[in-house]
């Protein structure tokens, strides 16, 4: 694993450093929160070992930066501060674990292997795409190429199930469920109007269908094979 240790205690980085390069991992070692986040913004880490007291810029400010950046790298904070609030603090931070020192040097090589082993955080979808169609679920918006698409809500939505099942057939049935929340056949053609509306403006204006019926089984949207 590639680790990221950020510790101004001379003796605590090289006696943590030491140990997890002697475990098989690579280490960086700073002692500087300022420097930390340039060095997070151009290398992908592992694992950040972070000092909750950094010059230039606390752990704490540095794990907030981070998550507001979108980095999602798991942190283990260390700190002499060991009162549960302050713990509390930094967990609401986006930290993942906390060691309090003075601490056991096999203690903290269980825990960075612990949060290698997670499974990473999924970030949620914010834009969707299919070729040159882009639905942007935060401004509500729908772009083909330069061109701005005004869509009903219900369009929108149906779009979206659309796009988020790209090169899969979505059945009448999946549609009903998913963008009228009918669990039960109505009998009526209120998915075809709605298909048929939805073509008329992401497809029927452009050179290239994107919306495509397959028969007897339902829609699919994908770029032209």
């Amino acid at each position: 694993m590639h680790i990221l240790l950020v510790e101004d205690d001379a003796r605590t980085a090289e006696y943590a450093s030491k140990g997890l390069s002697e475990a098989g991992h690579v280490v960086d070692v700073l002692e500087n929160g300022r420097e930390a986040m340039v060095q997070c913004m151009q290398t992908e880490y592992d694992v950040l070992v972070l000092d909750r007291m950094l010059p230039g810029m606390d752990g704490l400010a540095l794990v907030k930066a981070l998550r507001a950046s979108g980095s999602r790298t798991p942190v283990i904070f260390l700190t002499s501060v060991s009162g549960v609030d302050d713990r509390v603090t930094g967990l609401e931070a986006g930290a993942d674990d906390y060691l309090t020192k003075p601490f056991a040097f096999s203690e903290l090589l269980a825990r960075v292997n612990a949060l290698a082993r997670r499974p990473a955080t999924s970030v949620e979808t914010t834009h969707l795409t299919v070729a040159d169609l882009e639905l942007d679920l935060l401004k509500r918006t729908v772009r083909r190429g330069d061109v701005s698409i005004d869509l009903q809500p219900r369009e929108f939505t149906l779009l979206e199930v659309l796009m988020r099942n790209a090169d899969r057939v979505v059945s009448r049935t999946m549609l009903l469920e998913q963008v009228w929340d009918f669990h039960f056949d109505p009998k009526t053609s209120v998915v075809e109007t709605h298909i048929s509306r939805l073509r008329a403006k992401i497809d029927k204006p452009f050179e290239r269908p994107l919306l495509h019926t397959v028969r007897n089984l339902g829609y699919s949207m994908h770029a032209p094979r």
